[in-house]
């Protein structure tokens, strides 16, 4: 495990050998939800010896429609994913969709998620890297394993090492996504953790409806296999009841699934390492 991950999990009782795990609902809807999520995934990893970090969206500029959930507001959802870091001594992450957004999100976060459209938007790459906080670029899904390794530089020369790359599939015609897993040791090339993004991998975009699809029952068949390739982490969205979900609904796993899926993760991480 790289020093800067140490360092983020140092107030956590974790077994080394195990993955990370990123996990909390796609977008911050209330406080209630996030602490329902935190308190049940933390007290889970607690017991398995997982690291954890709670991701939630502050805001998501994303979106197919104008009708689409966007978020309660900056400031309110910053506070509330810092109440969560304050009150559960976890560390959170949250993507930036703007240059102009990233010193404000460094101020309530850990990791400045990257979103894959973005992933080569070089003044917002450099941005997140001027905070000194952590980057996760999600790998675009029209982009290489590879290629990322030019992601990883522009982040490098602007004097931040702290770099993590994820992965979310691959565009498989208009209205699908297909995992590579050759991504995850080619990412790893570049000398950074590499997370499987269990969840949106599985979104099935462009949809005429104007909300995207997905393939919830098989993100434990996307887990499984990631960490059988090799993946320092995973990335979970979860939330108690995905049907109501403000985003996302599609692919979030329901949040009582994940702890029997945890301890399947846990065993298969053993055999693997």
């Amino acid at each position: 495990m790289k020093q800067f991950l140490k360092d983020l999990f140092a107030n956590q009782s974790y077994d080394e050998n195990n993955f990370f795990l990123i996990a909390g609902p796609c977008v911050v809807e209330n406080e209630e939800l996030l602490t329902e999520v935190a308190d049940k995934v933390s007290t889970v990893c607690k017991r398995l010896g997982i690291p954890y970090i709670f991701k939630s969206s502050y805001r998501k500029a994303n979106r197919t429609s104008t009708s689409s959930f966007t978020g309660v507001g900056d400031d309110t959802g910053l506070s509330l994913l810092k109440k969560i870091r304050d009150t559960y001594n976890l560390p959170v992450t949250s993507d930036i969709h703007a240059h102009d957004e990233a010193a404000m999100a460094a101020e309530y976060v850990d990791i400045l998620q990257i979103p894959a459209f973005l992933c080569r938007q070089t003044d917002l790459l450099l941005a997140a890297a001027q905070t000194g906080k952590i980057v996760n670029v999600k790998k675009g899904q029209f982009v290489s394993g590879p290629s990322m390794k030019f992601a990883v530089e522009k982040i490098n020369k602007a004097g931040n090492k702290k770099v993590m790359l994820t992965e979310r599939g691959t565009t498989f015609g208009y209205q699908d996504l297909v995992v590579d897993y050759r991504n995850i040791p080619w990412m790893q090339a570049h000398d950074v953790p590499v997370i499987m993004d269990c969840t949106h991998s599985l979104q099935q975009p462009n949809q005429t409806t104007g909300i995207t699809g997905g393939n919830p029952q098989l993100i434990g068949t996307i887990a499984k296999a990631a960490l059988a390739a090799g993946a320092d982490g995973l990335f979970i969205e979860t939330h108690p009841n995905p049907s109501v979900a403000k985003s996302d609904a599609a692919n979030m796993l329901k949040l009582d699934l994940l702890e029997n899926l945890l301890e399947q993760l846990v065993r298969i991480r053993e055999a693997v390492v």
